[in-house]
């Protein structure tokens, strides 16, 4: 079965770019050009994989992404010519699970894409527990979902690693960095606001379900669950 990737992007040049890096790669792509069209599509036809401009006319990626959030926990990667920091982190509060500055390597974008799907789609060995209980929490590795209290709370495939993480090493205090390098596979150099915002929107979702506050935060260290 092919993997399907949807480029939503106004600029033909860069999402014709994109493309040819990606089919190069086997994936089947699909391309659209603004926010409202990218919605229709996903209606229509089942979606592995966003790669969604910021800047786009009558509807902005932002407020796309926050729709796709509503239906999908598919992989979002974002993309922007905006270079602020805050600019990053609204990017990631409303869902997106990655974020590109423009102009970007190809092959770097290409790489991206593939660790966030191998992420959604990973297999765990046998090695791995079945569950882990923590709070009201059930945190099952083999099938990549989280429950409370029978109920399962949705996550994107980095908020469930980030949680997995966490809770098979209960106790031990993780920093910003070596969260980013376990759960991206990346080197972790300058992620403290990305992996912020991402334990803030797991936080939200957990506290919502739960009432709970498992994730607890050690000023000027890192994120731990207690024991």
């Amino acid at each position: 079965m092919s993997t399907e990737i949807l480029i939503v992007d106004d600029d033909k040049e860069i999402a014709e770019l994109i493309g040819v890096y990606l089919r190069n790669e086997s994936y089947q792509i699909h391309t659209v050009q603004d926010g409202l069209e990218a919605l229709q599509f996903m209606e229509r036809h089942s979606v592995d994989l966003v790669i969604l401009d910021v800047m786009m006319p009558q509807m902005n990626g932002l407020d796309v992404c926050r729709e796709i959030r509503k239906e999908h926990e598919i992989p979002v990667l974002m993309l922007s010519a905006k270079t602020e920091d805050m600019d990053k982190i609204i990017g990631l509060m409303t869902g997106a699970d990655d974020y590109m500055i423009k102009p970007f390597n190809p092959l770097e974008l290409t790489a991206r894409v593939k660790a966030l799907l191998r992420r959604a789609n990973y297999q765990p060995t046998v090695k791995d527990p079945d569950s882990i209980y923590i709070h009201s929490l059930k945190i099952d590795k083999q099938s990549h979902t989280v429950h409370a209290q029978g109920q399962e709370i949705r996550l994107t495939a980095i908020e469930f690693d980030i949680l997995y993480l966490l809770a098979k090493n209960r106790g031990r205090v993780f920093g910003s960095e070596e969260i980013f390098e376990k759960v991206w596979n990346e080197i972790g150099t300058g992620s403290n606001k990305t992996v912020m915002v991402h334990i803030s929107n797991l936080r939200d979702k957990i506290s919502a379900a739960t009432g709970e506050a498992v994730i607890q935060t050690v000023w000027g260290v890192g994120y731990k669950i207690e024991k």
